[in-house]
């Protein structure tokens, strides 16, 4: 239950001080009211209860309780000793004895296995904060998925709607005998197209919607907050601080940084132990009294020695210098893998990058299509009713119209995804 709290407060503060005014602000949504958005709650909820957060959270706190271990000196050695044979000594004859040693690494030791297992921790944090920045992505990503679903629905039922005018209308024409049957079997066929295209898109709502639960770890119980348009994010920097950004902030990319500072230490470890340790201790014995002759000064009297003074040396020197190489070959190795991090993600925001550009274009081509496309579909409209000719023009510039419409939800989906997934790269949530 501790934890539990402690977990929850460290994911709040950190998803606040990352979402927050602190550091540069990379992206901003076109519309400043979305904070506190649905979508910013569902990313709360998601962290609160995601169990692969909460256990590499636990594995966090348990990489912070090897710290008191790692700067917490040897135990001390206690060792009791009875004479079967007592000595005889002027005093008397010794009975039994007890003495206690406790052993002293060489200096800074202790110290540098400290840093080593804070280094390790902060390895820990961050493989935590990038499972984290990881889980808001997919969050994101579906939720902007079902927004996609949502207008798709919205706008196909809406056309079938505007159809079903077109089809009163061609039957009016008809009536009258200004118009002809086939104008009619068109519209009936594209409704017919139109309602099958409806109960797909309905169909496939409830898999993304469980999937988007699932990601959350949370039932509502109630229709997920999808708003009817959505707000496009874009960038306020561009590439290069961005890249520069993903080299800085990269949460994969410090947790290797941490790891090689673990091992840097563990190497000064290595060297460490490779030098004498002492000991320092005292001992005491018990005298029995002698009554084999008059009593005198000291008669009996228990002896303290003080103090004992040891030293360990290592002498099996092929141990330590074993020891120092494995951590050399570590390091090098984790070197290696976070050159090889970086590659990957410098290819991934120059893929990611093309993706936000190609959707800012497609955002801005259909917003204009859409508006030559309502226009033509006006004329066209206006023409049929009063000539009544090119039906087979009206509807195919409204299947068009709805194709665009279409096309401008997901690039607009795309374009917020895009950002989610740089913004993943960067690190900065």
């Amino acid at each position: 239950m501790k934890n539990s709290k402690i977990y929850s407060i460290i994911i709040l503060l950190y998803a606040v001080s990352t979402m927050g005014a602190s550091g540069q602000q990379l992206a901003a949504p076109a519309d400043t009211s979305a904070t506190g958005s649905p979508l910013d709650r569902y990313l709360q909820i998601s962290a609160e209860n995601n169990p692969y957060l909460k256990s590499l959270f636990n594995e966090y706190m348990a990489a912070l309780e090897r710290m008191p271990q790692a700067r917490a000196l040897p135990d001390p050695t206690v060792l009791f000793s009875i004479f079967t044979s007592p000595v005889e000594t002027r005093v008397g004859a010794t009975r039994a004895g007890v003495a206690i040693n406790q052993a002293f690494p060489w200096f800074g030791q202790l110290s540098a296995q400290e840093n080593a297992a804070a280094q390790y921790a902060k390895s820990r944090f961050e493989l935590l904060n990038n499972e984290r920045n990881r889980l808001f992505f997919k969050v994101r990503s579906t939720y902007y998925r079902l927004y996609v679903l949502e207008a798709a629905i919205r706008i196909t039922g809406e056309n079938i709607d505007l159809l079903e005018s077109f089809r009163g209308l061609a039957n009016v024409r008809l009536e009258a005998g200004t118009g002809s049957a086939v104008d009619l079997l068109r519209v009936e066929m594209d409704l017919a197209e139109l309602d099958n295209q409806l109960k797909y898109f309905v169909d496939t709502r409830q898999p993304i919607y469980a999937e988007f639960i699932e990601l959350l770890n949370f039932d509502f119980g109630q229709e997920i907050e999808i708003p009817d348009t959505l707000s496009t994010i874009a960038f306020n920097h561009g590439k290069s601080v961005l890249l520069d950004s993903i080299k800085e902030r990269n949460p994969g990319l410090k947790e290797l940084e941490f790891k090689i500072g673990a091992l840097t230490s563990e190497i000064e470890v290595a060297r460490k132990k490779g030098l004498p340790s002492f000991n320092i201790g005292v001992a005491y014995t018990n005298v029995a009294k002698r009554t084999d002759i008059a009593d005198f000064s000291g008669n009996g009297k228990d002896q303290l020695i003080f103090p004992q003074v040891g030293i360990s040396i290592p002498l099996y020197r092929k141990k330590y210098t074993a020891m120092i190489n494995e951590q050399e070959y570590l390091k090098t190795a984790v070197n290696q893998q976070k050159q090889d991090r970086l590659n990957e993600l410098v290819t991934e925001m120059e893929k990611g990058w093309r993706d936000y550009l190609d959707a800012q274009r497609r955002v801005a081509l259909y917003e204009y299509l859409i508006e030559l496309a309502d226009q033509s579909l006006d004329i066209l409209l206006a023409e049929f009713t009063s000539a009544g000719k090119d039906f087979e023009e009206v509807l195919r510039m409204d299947r068009q119209l709805l194709n665009y419409e279409l096309e401008l939800e997901r690039a607009r989906a795309d374009q917020n995804t895009a950002v989610a997934y740089i913004t993943y790269l960067t690190g900065k949530q």
